[in-house]
């Protein structure tokens, strides 16, 4: 905001911003679900607006600002024709109130706000632009009306904060087929059924651009209608001159208003403190009060607001609870929130839920929580010592006050990582819904800027530091599960957990419409986390007898090879001990290549050792085979036996849906999505993973979708080509690239080829891929110079990323999805070359992740309607699989891979096809 004081010389205005205020208003209002104030009147659209003109105003760089609303809807137009506008709808009953409040929102950020009986917000906006460039300033009208395009010059450009979007003169002409000055003539022409323009039957834009191109403007073309050689055009042309002229005279805007408010009262001036942070709290504006103490501190002007814990209650009987299920259901959005006895959704028990339908108001629930002595001395507290203590309503009979609610269509259920309460749900016959995610709304719109935990997105965005786990429920050796927390101190961090959960939810809604990913968010992760909470519960079955014999197995190996490796290096060594290792290559053996870490002791990483291994050093090689088993038999064998679930007898992996700055999910607790699949013995682990009698599992998964996705983008015509054919692409590749027939290719050269392929995608360099080759470096960059000039698009598409990634600080995905990169102008060179390689690779990879995820949403629902039986089970990068019965295979499949080659939607199509592989089996090894 400007630092100027109305005290202050005004001086003539250098950069002029002209909103309209109406297409805020109705943007704010239909963008955001229904908000009410204390006394009870709706402030969705006030708190809406608000977000709009204060992150305009942190933006801009104007010297001079004024906010223009329509004032009522007869105008001098109706004078003249009637039927102008009249067959707009009245406005809707909840936003009529709130006019009256936005124009207060404007005051109190000391703009001027301001209307005039008779004329539109767009003829006021005319005048003002005509007066601010007669006074030699720039002018930015805020606003995505088609309308004011004709006002667009080489200093009068247009600004639509909602799509980010600039348009000049060479907009105009993509929109309209003609110049700013022409806009006016084929609007008359053309015609607005929203407005009520009656235009020329049978002509359009693209028609009315061509005869005004051709005619120059409307009288002409009315006077000269006779030459036309189309019959109809041309007898409408002559039947309807009068409406055509009576068009032109309402859609040209009039820039000669006597405007009330002088063009130097849009000055721009700082607010008082004091009256717009009082005017918020009188909203109810917690939020936004923050945000604007936090810009006042960093002026210099206030202090921080905390977060204040004003009224958490514990509620333990029915009356209360069912008081606070009303409130939540009057009020149509609650925040909720699950204390259980584990982290894993499906094994966890529910030992309460928190509430919050206001900031600063939640309660706790607790339905399940146990007396302290249970657990012997441990003691966190004095509230739960005795049974009276512990009162609270049985968990089946909360359950049952609380389901009609959570699932009440019209009461909308704000979580923070709600995929996680929602399983835990499912265990008690409860389908939550609808619901909201302030997790998933922080990760589309901050990717990879900051992580989205509740307690970093506490301190970021209020100041505010929540309470600890580990301060209810202890530390170590001595923490408890929730069940055995005193109820006093499970309030506060259960309350909060929702209160907060409130707030971001109230912070990150508006932040969608602004930052323009309210359609990824609402189509891709929204709908996509109840689907990942089906697959988390169904699990997958695992035969633990197979996996019991395969750890026996690689302990057999294991030990043979620990006696191969003491006769190679002369002694016996801890062979798992890298820091013996080291002495033993490099100390003992005096192997090439030695490198020390930071503690002095040799460096044995896999690169190192694969480096020996392939120059002939036979230790190495062995260490590292030793390694895989080693990671084999305690990550998978062993563990996987653990993991299994004593209820379902299935495993039940948790997915993290904000893990990766792509989109692409991962695979937690156990992680199924990094078995080795290219080892015999990784597809031995895939083996133990087995379906139900009478079912088989059902695999289908992406062909080479991310070279489609890079295809498409870098548009690659021969690539796109090879696709539309079904030909062999590393075997085409290798052909053009290396100048070899695809006829007899020896497998090493399309194997070089398909490593360039894919290792172009990763941004690969020279060193790279002679590593991955086994070739000299000089050979490997032969090998990419050849490919990038068969294919030059490609490093047109790597350079053009990298410097847009430099100017915006992110990257996107064909989906919107910003994929930041904070790194990309860094000083040190190695992590500012990393960010390089992710701006090439991100879009690419986040795309295809945003394809599946499409997928996956679709898919139930397609099952469903097809009655067929089938259960989704894993997603594992470009793959899903699936539990089908025998008899619904051919099927399923169809249903499947119509859904996931189709999953770009009509709206965005590639120029390549999507192919899906299917495979089946009796065990996933055998299905992929």
């Amino acid at each position: 905001m400007s630092d100027q004081t109305a005290g202050e010389q005004i001086e003539p205005p250098r950069h002029v911003f002209l909103v309209d205020g109406s297409g805020f208003i109705f943007r704010a209002f239909f963008g955001l679900p229904p908000m009410t104030r204390a006394d009870g009147t709706p402030v969705n659209a006030v708190y809406g607006f608000t977000n709009m003109l204060m992150k305009l105003l942190e933006d801009t760089d104007a010297d001079y600002i004024g906010v223009i609303f329509d004032a009522k809807r007869k105008t001098f137009r109706n004078d003249f024709y009637p039927e102008y506008k009249a067959h707009r709808p009245p406005p809707p009953d909840e936003l009529i109130p709130q006019f009256d409040i936005i124009n207060d929102v404007v005051r109190a950020f000391n703009l001027p706000a301001i209307k005039m009986e008779g004329f539109e917000a767009d003829d006021l906006i005319a005048t003002y632009a005509k007066q601010a460039r007669a006074a030699g300033a720039e002018v930015t009208v805020v606003s995505s009306d088609k309308d004011l395009m004709q006002l667009v010059t080489d200093k009068v450009t247009m600004l639509d904060t909602m799509k980010n979007t600039v348009t000049g003169p060479d907009q105009v002409v993509e929109k309209f087929g003609v110049g700013p000055d022409k806009v006016v003539e084929v609007q008359a022409l053309a015609g607005d059924s929203v407005d009520n323009v009656p235009g020329v039957p049978g002509i359009g834009i693209k028609t009315a651009a061509q005869l005004i191109n051709e005619y120059g403007d409307l009288e002409t073309l009315l006077s000269r209608a006779g030459e036309i050689k189309q019959p109809k055009r041309r007898q409408n042309l002559i039947e309807f001159a009068d409406q055509a002229r009576v068009s032109h005279r309402l859609v040209t805007l009039r820039d000669d208003v006597p405007v009330e408010v002088p063009l130097s009262d849009l000055v721009l001036k700082k607010p008082d403190p004091t009256v717009l942070l009082e005017f918020m709290k009188a909203q109810g504006f917690k939020t936004i009060v923050n945000r604007i103490e936090s810009q006042l501190i960093e002026s210099g002007d206030a202090e921080p607001a905390a977060v204040e814990a004003t009224d958490y209650t514990l509620v333990r009987d029915e009356a209360e609870l069912v008081r606070w299920v009303d409130a939540a259901t009057a009020a149509g959005v609650v925040a909720f929130d699950t204390e259980t006895t584990s982290l894993n959704g499906a094994r966890a028990e529910l030992v309460g839920v928190s509430l919050s339908v206001e900031p600063g108001a939640a309660c706790y629930v607790p339905v399940a929580h146990k007396a302290l002595r249970d657990q012997g001395a441990l003691d966190f507290g004095d509230a739960n010592k005795d049974d009276e203590a512990l009162a609270q309503i049985p968990r089946a009979r909360a359950i049952e006050l609380l389901k009609p609610m959570l699932e009440d269509p019209a009461v909308l259920k704000i979580g923070h990582n709600i995929k996680y309460d929602t399983l835990v749900l499912l265990k008690y016959g409860v389908r939550l819904s609808p619901i909201d995610d302030t997790m998933l709304m922080s990760f589309v719109l901050d990717g990879g800027v900051h992580g989205h935990g509740m307690d970093e997105l506490a301190e970021l965005n209020f100041g505010h530091t929540n309470i600890k786990f580990g301060d209810v429920a202890g530390t170590g050796k001595k923490q408890v599960t929730f069940d055995y927390v005193s109820l006093d101190k499970a309030l506060d961090y259960a309350a909060e957990d929702a209160d907060i959960t409130l707030r971001l939810w109230r912070a990150f809604k508006p932040r969608l419409i602004e930052d323009h990913m309210v359609n990824l968010y609402e189509t891709v992760e929204r709908p996509l986390a109840p689907i990942v909470a089906d697959m988390e519960r169904a699990g997958v079955r695992v035969d633990p007898v197979a996996l019991k014999s395969l750890s026996q197995g690689f302990a057999t190996r294991m030990a043979a090879l620990v006696e191969e490796i003491y006769g190679l290096a002369g002694e016996e060594f801890n062979v798992g001990s890298p820091k013996q290792l080291g002495e033993i290559l490099f100390g003992k053996m005096g192997l090439p290549g030695a490198k020390k870490t930071k503690s002095g002791a040799y460096a044995t990483d896999a690169r190192i050792l694969d480096d020996l291994a392939a120059n002939g050093h036979e230790l190495p090689g062995r260490i590292v085979e030793w390694r895989q088993l080693a990671k084999l038999k305690s990550t998978y064998a062993d563990a996987l036996v653990e993991q299994i679930n004593l209820d379902s007898g299935r495993i039940h992996t948790s997915y993290a849906m904000t893990g990766a700055q792509t989109g692409r999910m991962s695979s937690t607790d156990p992680n199924l999505q990094n078995i080795p699949v290219r080892t015999e013995e990784g597809r031995k682990i895939r083996a133990a993973f087995i379906a139900n009698d009478g079912n088989k599992l059902l695999s289908l998964d992406y062909s080479q979708i991310e070279l489609r996705v890079l295809a498409h983008i870098a548009g690659i015509e021969s690539l796109v080509e090879a696709f539309l054919d079904g030909q062999d692409i590393h075997a085409m590749t290798a052909s053009q690239v290396f100048g070899v027939p695809v006829e007899g290719m020896d497998p090493i050269v399309r194997r070089n080829a398909k490593a360039i392929n894919f290792g172009i995608i990763y941004g690969i360099s020279a060193f790279g891929l002679a590593r991955q080759l086994g070739v000299a470096v000089g050979e490997a960059k032969a090998y990419i110079e050849a490919y990038f000039e068969r294919y030059p698009g490609i490093r047109d598409y790597m350079e053009r990323e990298k410097a847009q990634c430099r100017k915006t600080g992110y990257v996107t995905t064909l989906f919107g999805r910003r994929i930041h990169l904070p790194t990309i102008n860094d000083k040190n060179g190695m992590r500012r070359s990393y960010a390089e390689r992710q701006a090439i690779n991100a879009p690419i990879q986040g795309t295809a992740a945003d394809i599946i995820k499409r997928a996956m949403i679709r898919v139930p629902a397609a099952l469903k309607n097809a009655n067929l039986d089938a259960t989704m089970l894993l997603q594992v990068h470009d793959e899903l699989l699936f539990e089908t019965p025998e008899g619904q295979l051919d099927e399923t499949i169809a249903v499947v891979k119509s859904v996931m080659e189709n999953a770009v939607g009509p709206r965005l199509s590639l120029n390549v096809p999507l192919v899906v592989d299917a495979g089946v089996g009796d065990n996933w090894n055998e299905a992929h």
